[in-house]
């Protein structure tokens, strides 16, 4: 009878367990729980369509969390951890996201307007068609990043690594571009127009119908005549020392 009694004992452990687990949750579930605050986790947790603007939510964790057309505007946001995120439609306008890790992040349509996005790692992120307006992105990093057709406009790229990024149709229209590095990016069809290119890396950029009016390349690294000749310019694009003006110049931008 004592061993029977023994036997009983342990087959029904493994049962008592699960249900004080099931009873209190398991700490994946209480997470995802858990209220918007500094550094609260929500790990590959699901939070859609949320009205987080304004909260503080510092050194948050929000790795591979699915927080499509969430309102993080004006959100304090420095340090939070993004990777591998869902941010499609999030706007993160005015949001502080300075040092915040976005690494693989996928973030169609988001907005990014005025928001601090300095020395921030968005590398290899999707965010295609997003808006970066006015925003500030010193130092950040956007290598092999796939940002087409979204918009710059007035932003502060200053130092930004963007090579290897997907740039084509991108709008950088008075951006600050001092200093960013292009190497090997594609920026097929992207408005530069009037831009300061001065000690910008364009060694293997592709400039198919880049547009170059009135752009300043005479201090750029690392850009051949090659990659001119499919850029489109104008008399007023200042060029490099030993580089000329294609002969196609200016040119009509393709429709396709």
């Amino acid at each position: 009878m004592l061993r029977l009694g023994n036997r009983l004992g342990r087959a029904t452990f493994p049962v008592v367990v699960l249900l004080v687990a099931l009873a209190h949750g398991s700490p994946a579930q209480a997470r995802c729980q858990d209220s918007p605050k500094p550094r609260v986790d929500w790990t590959g947790c699901s939070k859609p369509q949320l009205m987080l603007s304004k909260d503080d939510l510092t050194g948050a964790v929000f790795t591979k969390a699915a927080l499509t057309g969430t309102e993080f505007v004006g959100a304090k946001l420095a340090g939070a951890k993004l990777e591998d995120a869902e941010i499609s439609h999030a706007r993160f306008d005015g949001a502080d996201l300075s040092g915040a890790d976005l690494t693989k992040a996928v973030g169609w349509r988001a907005s990014f307007a005025k928001a601090n996005l300095e020395k921030a790692n968005l590398s290899v992120a999707n965010m295609s068609r997003a808006s970066f307006a006015q925003a500030r992105l010193a130092g950040a990093n956007l290598t092999k990043s796939e940002m087409n057709r979204s918009d710059f406009t007035g932003a502060d790229l200053s130092g930004v690594d963007m090579s290897k990024a997907e740039l084509a149709r991108v709008i950088f229209s008075n951006a600050k571009v001092t200093g960013v590095n292009f190497s090997f990016a594609n920026l097929s069809r992207a408005r530069l127009s009037g831009a300061d290119l001065s000690e910008v890396q364009m060694g293997g950029t592709h400039l198919y119908q880049t547009q170059l009016d009135g752009a300043d390349l005479s201090r750029t690294a690392g850009l051949k005549q090659a990659q001119l000749d499919l850029a489109c310019g104008t008399k007023t694009t200042k060029l490099p020392p030993g580089l000329t003006a294609p002969k196609g110049w200016p040119c009509v931008e393709e429709d396709d």
